[in-house]
């Protein structure tokens, strides 16, 4: 993270007002060709105005459609630096907000929300698991592993692995609102554990009691943990993959929660839900957390067409004046979309959607107001008549 004799580019378009306020990213065809064709993956960059003067600095990524990650205004100063007081800043936000004896599972560096861009870190206990996005980003945060154990000494770090490169560091267990989750760090997807779903696995946690629960794509079983020790009279946890499955009961079994009030089913969630409809089984409340149906803007009409049938299906299997959670994490599938896939889903099932609130990611996944790009996840709750 050197910033010597930086390179500079110079935009095209008119960004100035938009880059001050903040936004993190300099699409390619923003900029003029560069002076320099081979300015360095990850280098340093100083980007002027059409008329020379100095706007914004950031790092170079040769490849990606995004050509400046933006860091700061004015010329570049002393990366490695500003990437410590970042880290430090954003994990002092956190630990306002985070009881480390109940939750030692959290996002620490959420990218361009905390104006590291190109970079997530999560915490568990003792490790800091990073992500790159890309090889610029890998290139400009070279030491970042040595910058999270210096600065996460004061929480127990004492380890980094890099997600993309699966170092083996075992399997651990972590704490989240007092549940206890096992992670498996160098397999599991996300590590077996969404940090980003936490207020809202709480949330069903709390409305759980006295309820049938369904949660759908369930993975190891977060949400059903939280509603089985809030009181539900039962839990049924639906993911297409057998390992994810017998993890979730792994955790019950971890927690202390009965099992005989906990079903575990290895199955597709759409031919679930159809087979429980034929059947007319209903359940209280039912969560539907997919993975993401719109990985790109191209994929945006098949997502629609998925959305509204899982939505139809799973609103087929509430109980009538339950609860209905559909989740989405696909960025390109904004709020009003996902609202209106519900809506017609749930009317495709003969049934009425009254949303009650809509909620997004967890806290330490913060979004800049300049950087709607950053607002991926929907988090509904509303009953079904």
């Amino acid at each position: 993270m050197t910033t010597r004799r930086a390179p500079v580019v110079t935009l095209q378009k008119d960004l100035a007002r938009s880059l001050r306020r903040g936004h993190p990213w300099i699409y390619r065809d923003a900029l003029r060709a560069p002076a320099d064709a081979s300015i360095a993956e990850g280098a340093p960059v100083a980007v002027e105005t059409k008329d020379g003067r100095p706007l914004v600095w950031g790092y170079w990524d040769a490849e990606s459609p995004i050509a400046v990650r933006v860091l700061a205004e004015g010329r570049p100063g002393d990366a490695r630096a500003l990437v410590r007081e970042r880290l430090q800043g954003a994990l002092d936000r956190r630990l306002e907000r985070i009881d480390l004896a109940q939750t030692n599972a959290f996002r620490w560096i959420h990218g361009e929300g905390d104006r590291l861009p190109g970079v997530h870190v999560d915490v568990y206990a003792d490790v800091a698991a990073i992500r790159y996005d890309g090889a610029g980003a890998r290139a400009f945060y070279g030491d970042l592993p040595e910058a999270l154990l210096a600065v996460g000494q004061r929480i127990g770090v004492g380890q980094t692995v890099d997600r993309e490169r699966r170092s083996e560091v075992g399997e651990r267990e972590v704490r989240e609102n007092g549940l206890r989750f096992a992670v498996d760090l160098a397999r599991g997807q996300k590590g077996g554990l969404f940090l980003d779903q936490r207020e809202n696995r709480a949330e069903v946690g709390r409305r759980a009691r006295g309820k049938t629960v369904l949660n759908l794509f369930g993975y190891t079983g977060g949400f059903s943990l939280y509603a089985a020790a809030g009181g539900a009279t039962r839990t049924d946890t639906v993911d297409a993959a057998a390992p994810a499955i017998a993890a979730a009961r792994r955790n019950f079994e971890r927690n202390g929660l009965d099992l005989g009030t906990a079903g575990f089913h290895a199955a597709d969630a759409f031919a679930f839900l159809e087979e429980t409809s034929r059947r007319r089984q209903r359940w209280d409340l039912v969560i539907s957390d997919p993975p993401s149906f719109a990985p790109s803007k191209r994929s945006l009409p098949a997502a629609r067409s998925a959305y509204r049938r899982l939505h139809a299906l799973a609103a087929a299997v509430v109980a009538p004046g339950g609860l209905f959670c559909p989740a989405s994490c696909s960025s390109h599938f904004d709020r009003q979309e996902f609202l209106a896939s519900v809506k017609e889903g749930v009317a495709r099932a003969g049934r009425r959607w009254k949303l009650e609130e809509l909620r997004g990611a967890g806290f330490d996944h913060p979004v800049l107001p300049i950087f709607p790009e950053g607002d991926y996840l929907k988090f509904a709750l509303g009953t079904v008549d």
